[in-house]
């Protein structure tokens, strides 16, 4: 009944909002193509590499997803180099993302609308050897329809937050059948096994890989890369980087507070603003000159190169996980208002002073491995920030002290990719082996009746 319901629903989701796929496909680059596949209208270039060859999926919604599938598909790549890899995503970002930094995939696409025959018909036109969501990207027809054709599903760097488990209590018969087509889940941490469980995953089933994000190549950089970005976004000669990433709303108020504190002691420091939405650039643009800062965007920087601003705005999409590197003192945002929090991997990842507000239940077992190895400053409102800022600017022994630590914990904490491609193995060496004792059961009937 709940199923009917979720179809009825998908389905008057998908008419109401025609006029809205009308309007975005007239304004933005790319949106037409993307709902022509989303649809089921996939180009036959874009299914040529994969569909019936064996394939391995990997779906990932958009552009986090896609970071934490990177080191996947690079090791799957090296581990099943007879499977061609099939890349699926959600949105325009995430397709953009996975086009810049995943370079082993054979094929990229947008995901179907979750709708029954959508689903079931795209399943069977590519027909692949295992189907692999990334963290809670579980759609219930599509794995219904897996279930149906007998296609094996991992659930990768799988993530549930506190909040998404109370939410899901209230959809317990959707779920029932959502957790039975999974072989097995590989989940990030105990605190996400524990929320599956309470969902009521299989115990046999579910195991604990770590975060692939750990394993993360993309954002490397190296001293030139760095030195580049630097001039590019004029912040050469500066008395230090402040840089705030994925802000929402609410929160970059807090944040030009802090900076106003930090240039009352370093006048030539420099801010970057990486808000979570670039179509918030505009308001933020308008925020900092109602605090007298000279703001430009990184687009308009491309265009006319300028030293003579405070604040740099990234509104490009994809840069975030390199521009980190520029910073000197990291805030990421999501965490001063009731979000539940970003990753504070990739700033962790070149080995940053890190910044959060409490709202982390989105990454809470992160956020106290971090917390625990004093890796990471928690405030409790927009002065703490500003005063915890202005603190690791002036101590740079402190300051240095956490970006040793942020890089030994990343160090210690990585192989969560290996570890999956070696759940993969056994699964797929137990699909195989299951596939050859029913053709023997057949072949043995059939010789019976000879």
């Amino acid at each position: 009944m709940l199923h009917l319901v979720y179809n009825i629903v998908g389905v008057l989701v998908v008419i109401l909002m025609i006029p809205v796929f009308c309007i975005r496909g007239v304004r933005e680059k790319g949106f037409v193509e993307r709902i022509k596949q989303q649809l089921g209208f996939l180009p036959k270039h874009a299914l040529d590499k994969v569909a019936r060859k064996n394939c391995i999926w990997v779906h990932a919604a958009s552009v986090g997803e896609i970071v934490a599938a990177s080191p996947l598909i690079k090791e799957f790549h090296k581990e099943f180099p007879q499977s061609p890899i099939l890349v699926s995503v959600f949105t325009n970002s995430g397709y953009e993302m996975a086009n810049r930094i995943i370079k082993d995939a054979d094929s990229i696409i947008h995901f179907p609308f979750d709708l029954p025959w959508l689903s079931a018909n795209l399943l069977y036109r590519v027909r692949p050897r295992v189907f692999m969501p990334v963290e809670t990207e579980l759609w219930p027809n599509f794995l219904r329809a897996c279930k149906k054709l007998d296609i094996p599903v991992l659930m990768v760097n799988g993530r549930i937050s506190d909040k998404s488990t109370k939410r899901y209590r209230y959809m317990m018969g959707l779920w029932d059948e959502i957790l039975s087509s999974i072989k097995v889940f590989a989940m990030q941490s105990n605190v996400d096994a524990e929320n599956i469980l309470k969902l009521g995953a299989d115990p046999d089933l579910v195991t604990v890989t770590g975060n692939t994000k750990f394993d993360q190549t993309y954002t490397d950089v190296s001293p030139e890369e760095k030195h580049n970005l630097l001039l590019e976004l004029g912040l050469k000669d500066n008395q230090g980087v402040f840089l705030a990433g994925s802000t929402h709303k609410g929160e970059e108020e807090h944040v030009l507070k802090a900076f106003n504190e930090i240039r009352r002691i370093y006048p030539k420091a420099k801010l970057v603003i990486a808000p979570r939405s670039i179509l918030r650039t505009n308001a933020i643009l308008e925020l900092c000159d109602e605090y007298c800062f000279k703001a430009v965007t990184r687009t308009q920087l491309q265009e006319n190169f300028t030293t003579d601003h405070d604040v740099v705005i990234l509104n490009t999409i994809g840069e975030l996980g390199k521009m980190y590197s520029v910073g000197d003192v990291i805030f990421v945002g999501g965490t001063l208002i009731p979000h539940g929090g970003h990753n504070i991997l990739e700033p962790a990842a070149h080995g940053k002073a890190i910044i959060v507000g409490e709202n982390m239940q989105n990454f809470k077992d992160t956020h106290v491995l971090f917390k625990n190895r004093n890796a990471v400053i928690t405030v409790k409102s927009g002065e703490d920030l500003a005063v915890e800022a202005l603190h690791l600017f002036r101590d740079d022994e402190e300051r240095h002290r956490m970006e040793a630590e942020t890089l030994a914990i990343c160090k210690e904490n990585k192989g969560a990719a290996h570890r999956t491609a070696v759940i993969l193995n056994d699964l797929l060496t137990k699909v195989e082996m299951n596939k050859v004792k029913a053709t023997d059961k057949l072949e043995n009937f059939q010789t019976y009746f000879m």
